[in-house]
């Protein structure tokens, strides 16, 4: 029978029978809410364990139909064993075990308190230090990576993941159902399958960072391949304009916690190449990640629906003719509103 993590009995079951936990070990299991790739469940134990166990699901709990590969529980502990050379210490989370036939890792829980970065968000604290943080982290790891190029361009090669959890569900059917975004999708597309720069996270979010003692603690790693990595820097963009978008008590300060991110980008990339290369890249994929999350299979959950209305023909109309970086897109995108 197929393990299902959400069964408490099957789940400790299993997980005695394998040996990861002790034949007397006292085990609180809780299963956590709000993932749509995943069945997440907390645990801890008397002997001081404390876990999150992730299960990739085939079918995403979404309201359309879509599917993935669960196999992709393996790329995501290859890239939790990467991201913990490059990353900044203790920003990403110890892998415990995987198990590739059942589909599930274990991951150690990042201790409480802490708090999620969305949450902290959409509260209208855009905490100038955290995003200045969300910044530099994401560019530390592509800096970092980028030089690691030799090794990670092979040993993460395979985009098939991000294709079926992100270019088809954000881009291509977003593409669908917005016909006058097509070409300009079309050829973003085009340009990210061709690029080969660093190590892309895929799902760069605020839902997926904790913040522990003050410091950003990066989690959910599934679509990470070596790619584009302005492909990041758009989904992260994204989230902070549309957040700037919906709450319009704090738009000013959303603003400019973008540029904050923006800036410390790109002052951890400092000295890397292409920096400069990946401004208009970056702008563009902010506006295609800006429409998909209105439009895609997986919109953003606090926007109305005039509010989905008003951000589809803002990105369409600045599509016609792109800002060359991010630093003008912000205030051209916010100013549109």
């Amino acid at each position: 029978m197929e393990l299902d993590i959400e069964q408490p009995e099957a789940l400790d079951r299993w997980l005695r029978e394998t040996g990861r936990v002790g034949p007397a070990e006292k085990l609180k299991l809780r299963n956590l809410a709000g993932g749509v790739s995943n069945r997440t469940v907390m645990l801890e134990s008397d002997t001081g364990k404390a876990w999150v166990l992730k299960q990739a699901l085939s079918k995403l709990r979404v309201a359309v139909d879509w599917f993935s590969d669960p196999a992709r529980i393996e790329r995501e502990a290859l890239g939790m064993r990467w991201l913990a050379k490059l990353a900044p210490e203790g920003a990403i989370t110890e892998l415990i075990f995987e198990d590739a036939e059942n589909h599930v890792l274990a991951m150690a829980a990042v201790p409480q308190p802490h708090e999620n970065l969305k949450t902290i968000f959409m509260a209208g604290r855009s905490d100038q230090d955290l995003t200045w943080q969300f910044g530099a982290l994401l560019g530390t790891i592509h800096h970092r990576s980028s030089d690691e190029r030799a090794e990670l361009s092979r040993a993460f090669a395979d985009r098939s993941f991000f294709e079926s959890l992100r270019v088809e569900p954000y881009y291509s059917y977003t593409a669908q159902q917005v016909p006058e975004s097509e070409p300009f999708i079309r050829a973003l597309t085009a340009e990210m399958h061709g690029c080969q720069l660093a190590l892309v996270h895929g799902d760069y979010s605020p839902k997926n960072v904790l913040v522990y003692e003050s410091r950003l603690v990066l989690l959910d790693h599934e679509v990470i391949h070596f790619g584009d990595p302005a492909f990041d820097v758009g989904f992260a963009l994204a989230h902070l304009l549309s957040k700037a978008h919906h709450l319009s008590a704090h738009r000013k300060n959303f603003a400019s916690a973008a540029q904050t991110f923006w800036t410390a980008y790109r002052e951890a990339l400092s000295r890397v190449p292409w920096a400069d290369e990946i401004a208009a890249r970056c702008a563009r994929h902010t506006l295609a990640c800006l429409l998909a999350r209105v439009k895609g299979r997986s919109t953003l959950e606090y926007l109305s629906e005039p509010e989905r209305t008003i951000q589809s023909r803002v990105v369409v109309e600045l599509m016609k003719a792109a800002p060359p970086s991010p630093e003008t897109l912000i205030p051209a995108f916010v100013s549109k509103l």
